[in-house]
């Protein structure tokens, strides 16, 4: 199977300029260095009704392109399960009768590591299990046997984060997402990982896992997210920020594809993805967030100073 980078948006809503700009740079990485590029549906959580159609549509009036058909997480839940009692068979996980809120306790006890799992259930006894398991179906959890791990990011160098005993399937039975996107980016070949920076503290569990399965860490780039004019995550109190809305004002995908561009520091023209391949720079790219104001003419703003 020949290496391949991603995109691999959640169906929660429309994609908003950050999650484009996100996939033309997944897009443009793996155009750049001759990889398959690949577009999968996260869909095993909140999924809104139509926005995986409306995510596919947006990126192919962009101009981006994929191989093969478009995929789905949740047709691969069989498929997750059967890595799970791999780890199982080998005494890598344990069940978890915690609450959220027992859970939030525990984490925010002194000398605990922030969001990371204390441990509460990973040595409880058969009898304890039993009498924990008729109160509450368990979630399943890896018992990891480190604290943290490094990898490298082709954007922020080497990066070491907390590794933690992470939920590997949720209580009702569905894979958590850190087994769905470590397993289905091993087993599609993914070795190229090109995704927002908010999710580089991920990088590092996803790594170790991967390393329990037996499949070597991807080559990570997280890239810097889009901000609001005011300095907070783009939202929809920004206004118009996805593809469908700025269309309604009257602006092009084209003039969408060249605020993008701009935003990763293509000094030229850019009309079209020929273009960005044209001026392909991950170097040049700006190591701070982009702020999107709302446009007043052709196109809008960048600063990278936000």
């Amino acid at each position: 199977m020949s290496p391949a980078g991603r995109f691999a948006p959640s169906p929660s809503g429309d994609l908003h300029l950050g999650n484009l700009r996100t996939a033309l740079a997944a897009w443009g990485f793996a155009r750049t260095t001759g990889h398959r590029f690949l577009l999968r549906v996260e869909d095993l959580d909140r999924v809104k009704k139509g926005a995986a159609e409306r995510n596919v549509a947006d990126l192919r009036e962009l101009g981006l392109d994929w191989d093969g058909p478009v995929a789905l997480q949740s047709e691969r839940i069989p498929q997750l399960l059967d890595r799970v009692r791999t780890l199982t068979d080998a005494g890598l996980t344990y069940e978890c009768y915690c609450t959220r809120r027992e859970i939030h306790a525990a984490a925010s006890a002194p000398h605990g590591i922030p969001g990371a799992y204390p441990g509460t259930c990973r040595e409880l006894s058969a009898a304890q299990r039993e009498r924990r398991r008729a109160q509450r179906p368990p979630a399943l959890r890896l018992r990891a046997d480190v604290t943290e791990f490094t990898v490298r990011d082709e954007l922020a160098g080497p990066f070491t984060g907390a590794v933690d005993d992470m939920v590997l399937v949720r209580n009702d039975g569905t894979p958590a997402y850190n087994l769905a996107v470590v397993v289905d980016d091993a087993e599609q070949g993914v070795d190229q990982v090109v995704r927002g920076d908010d999710l580089l503290p991920s990088a590092p569990r996803q790594a170790y896992l991967a390393s329990l399965l037996g499949h070597p860490a991807p080559s990570y780039a997280h890239v810097p997210l889009v901000l609001g004019p005011s300095g907070q995550r783009l939202a929809k109190r920004d206004g118009a920020v996805t593809l469908r809305e700025l269309r309604e004002l009257g602006y092009s995908a084209q003039d969408v594809l060249e605020w993008l561009g701009s935003s990763l520091g293509i000094e030229h023209p850019v009309r079209s993805t020929a273009d960005v391949l044209e001026h392909w720079d991950p170097s040049a790219w700006p190591r701070e967030p982009a702020v999107f104001k709302p446009w007043p003419g052709l196109p809008g703003a960048v600063d990278p100073e936000g």
